[in-house]
């Protein structure tokens, strides 16, 4: 388990995919995920959790089905209500 901040922890290893890992698809995504959170800001676009589902399970590689991880780690990242 990693610690994402105090209040929350998530296994980042557990196992998705054919060896795809939590890990590998927050790595994957990231950089599209804060583009996406930049220009939604830069338009005062307000990002809920179900847009960051769908925009996550788009973007992923391979998988695409909704990860619970990895929509998590994003709206703990960018405090999405």
């Amino acid at each position: 388990m990693s610690n994402i901040n105090n209040n929350f922890s998530i296994n980042l290893n557990k196992e998705i995919w054919e060896g795809w890992k939590v890990i590998d698809f927050i790595e994957e995504i990231e950089e599209e995920v804060n583009i996406f959170i930049s220009n939604s800001k830069k338009r005062n676009k307000i990002i809920t959790k179900q847009d960051l589902k769908k925009f996550c399970t788009e973007h992923q590689p391979y998988y695409k089905k909704y990860i619970p991880e990895v929509v998590n780690y994003f709206v703990n990242k960018y405090n999405i209500k």
